[in-house]
């Protein structure tokens, strides 16, 4: 009965990604400090329910099992590393992590373009689903140079083979960023230097379409003749004119990338993380945009339903959410991993954006 209730578990979240419109908008950026300190930030987004996030910390030693298509039967594995984890649905299935030793991984949709190999029972015991290889890696890995050598050693498999595929960025302390994309069954892996991620297509498109946009700039435009009429402004920042401002994914990796890349560096890492923050509010998508008019399906607040930012040298996991957009913070530094019990955690005990109320004598 167990077993059925966690398999009827695992479906459920697989069926809210056989349907991508709703569900495949993250979007991922990069940011240095003056001091070369690098945070990676990303948002997750589903419109059609709350997914019930949550953080989790997993000690040194602790043993997990991967889920298949018949049931929790896949590969066992034992994290060397501890690690915090923001886990949607169900605690095993974390999206975006750190670990002690400054591996960062995280996952993003990625429909119509993935496609693992087929699942082999005969492989069970080296097959880890979609869903759970960053938590796999972030409890095998040290850097990014460690994934190539696991990823030779298993076969990464759907829960259910209805579900969209995802894509994965991980990146380390030295700021070396890694995409991995598995098209075909075959797994490929990118240099992210410029530190953009979205969703569909895939990562080497989404680089050749940065081409169309060689026109903008930051900044004013200047004043311009066009026969007798004097061509003006009409305000700051028309360089970005013609940015695409829809909520597609070559849309948002497209202004991701300028966003990013025209951003001041910050003196401090702790000043970039709130300038990351300050990025990603641009990629909030309001509820309803995703769904025909009057076809919302629930009630929450938004479709951005958190954001998280990553300071892999000083071992901090920043987030906020949908409920709460406060930020918060687990510093990994505070944590004995080698004592430290296995918790998961909802992201917010209170489902309600908190208002602070000014006294005035």
């Amino acid at each position: 009965m167990r077993k059925n209730r966690i398999i009827g578990c695992v479906c459920a979240l697989a069926c809210l990604c056989v349907n991508p419109l709703p569900a495949d908008a993250c979007t991922g950026i990069t940011l240095k400090s003056k001091g070369d300190t690098t945070i990676v930030a990303r948002t997750i987004e589903w419109g059609g329910s709350d997914l019930n996030s949550q953080y989790v910390i997993v000690p040194r030693g602790h043993v997990g099992r991967s889920y298949t298509p018949t049931g929790v039967d896949g590969m066992t594995f034992t994290a060397r590393y501890g690690y915090v984890g923001l886990a949607v649905e169900r605690e095993e299935f974390v999206a975006e992590g750190l670990n002690e030793a400054g591996f960062s991984a995280g996952l993003f949709y990625f429909p119509n373009y993935g496609g693992y190999e087929a699942y082999d029972s005969l492989r069970k015991e080296t097959s880890v689903a979609d869903l759970q290889l960053v938590s796999y890696l972030l409890g095998e890995c040290a850097s990014v140079d460690d994934v190539r050598e696991r990823l030779e050693k298993i076969h990464v498999v759907n829960v259910d083979p209805r579900a969209s595929a995802v894509h994965w960025r991980f990146a380390d302390k030295s700021g070396r960023q890694l995409v991995l994309e598995i098209i075909d069954g075959v797994p490929r892996f990118h240099e992210n230097k410029l530190g953009v991620l979205t969703n569909s297509p895939d990562f080497d498109w989404q680089l050749t379409n940065l081409h169309n946009y060689v026109n903008l700039f930051t900044g004013t435009a200047p004043e311009r003749q066009l026969g007798d009429v004097e061509l003006k402004s009409f305000g700051a920042g028309s360089g970005f004119l013609g940015i695409p401002g829809d909520v597609t994914p070559p849309s948002r990796f497209v202004r991701a990338a300028f966003y990013q890349t025209s951003a001041p560096r910050r003196e401090t890492a702790r000043e970039t993380v709130f300038q990351c923050f300050q990025i990603l509010n641009n990629f909030d998508i309001p509820i309803g945009i995703e769904f025909p008019l009057g076809k919302v399906p629930c009630d929450i607040p938004s479709a951005t339903q958190w954001t998280s930012a990553t300071d892999m040298a000083n071992g901090v996991i920043y987030f906020r959410t949908m409920y709460d957009s406060s930020i918060r913070s687990v510093n990994l530094r505070t944590i004995d991993f080698s004592k430290v019990s296995y918790c998961a955690v909802p992201l917010d005990t209170k489902k309600t954006q908190p208002v602070k109320e000014i006294q005035v004598d």
